[in-house]
Order: structure tokens, then sequence, then C-alpha cells
């Protein structure tokens, strides 16, 4: 049996290599699930700057929408109602009001066919707002970083978004395809 002093040295160990940044092995289930929409968004934005096909380029803005729309819903229905008094009310405020302001422009871009006026443009545009939008969220001191520091079960609340994200994500494929 290992003596206190060791078991405490190889606990600290363990806490120390959840605790690495880079892999974000150290963040509850709902940041983690968030994080990789972050990511996953960025990439297709990253994507779409290099697509010269109009016909590619609907397609992908199709999947950055939806992607978009159900990752709004599920931070709205679950993690701003849920991590309101652990985060400050102005920044769940202003998460509202960017969201707002995105899913205004998916509108209109999806009123829109690539090669119109202005739809790259929007599309552009679109990317650094989420892009800002994200910054805000994952910065230290951040939306994020405010909720960890909180008494929400971030584990459970990440098993109800990943639940809510395929559903939403069934729901909306059907509705895109009719």
């Amino acid at each position: 049996m290992p003596t206190t002093k060791t078991a405490s040295k190889s606990a600290s160990k363990t806490a120390k290599s959840r605790r690495t940044r880079r892999t974000g092995r150290r963040d509850p289930l709902a940041i983690r699930l968030l994080k990789a929409d972050h990511r996953e968004v960025e990439a297709m934005f990253d994507e779409y700057e290099q697509l010269e096909s109009d016909r590619e380029k609907q397609a992908l803005f199709d999947k950055i929408a939806l992607a978009l729309k159900v990752h709004t819903q599920i931070e709205e229905e679950v993690l701003y109602p849920e991590s309101r008094g652990e985060v400050e009310d102005d920044l769940i405020d202003e998460a509202y009001v960017e969201h707002d302001g995105a899913k205004k422009l998916i509108a209109e871009i999806e009123a829109m066919k690539p090669g119109e006026e202005f739809y790259d443009a929007k599309v552009k545009v679109l990317g650094e707002y989420i892009k800002h939008h994200v910054k805000e969220e994952e910065q230290p001191g951040g939306f994020f970083a405010q909720a960890k520091k909180g008494d929400e079960d971030l584990e459970a609340m990440g098993e109800r978004m990943a639940a809510r994200k395929e559903e939403l994500m069934a729901e909306l494929s059907r509705q895109a395809s009719h």
C-alpha cells in the first residue's frame, strides 16, 4: 500500500496531466462538445474560402448553416439558461444577441444563391462574426471559464446537450430535405 506522501504525489501528477491546455482533456463534456463544434465550423469557413464552384459553395454553406443552427439552439436551450447565476449576466445577454445577429445573417444568406451580389461577402462576415463569438466564449475569464468555475454539473449538461444535438440534427436534416 503506498504511503500518503506517494499517493499524494501520484494524485498530483494525474491532476497535472489532466490539465493539458492543448488537448482540452480537462474540460468537462459540455465544454468539450461546444469547442468541438467551434473547431468544426471554423474548418468549414476556411474550406469555403477555397471553393470556386457555386454548387460546392451552396452545399458547404448548407452544412455550415445546419451546424450553426443546432449549436446555437443547444446553447440557448441548455447552456445559457443553466448558466444563469454561474456566468455574468452581461456575457449571457451578449451571447443571446450575438446568436440573434448570426441567425438573421444565416437567413439572409439562405434566401440567396451563390454567385449573387454579396453572397460570398455575407458568408465571410458570418465567419468573422462567429470567430468573434467563439473567442469571447473561450477566452480566459470568458463564458466557458466562468461556467467551469460554477456549481453546474457540466458533465451531465454535456450529456443533455449531446442528446439534444442528435435530435436537432435529425430534425433539421429532415426539414432541409423536404
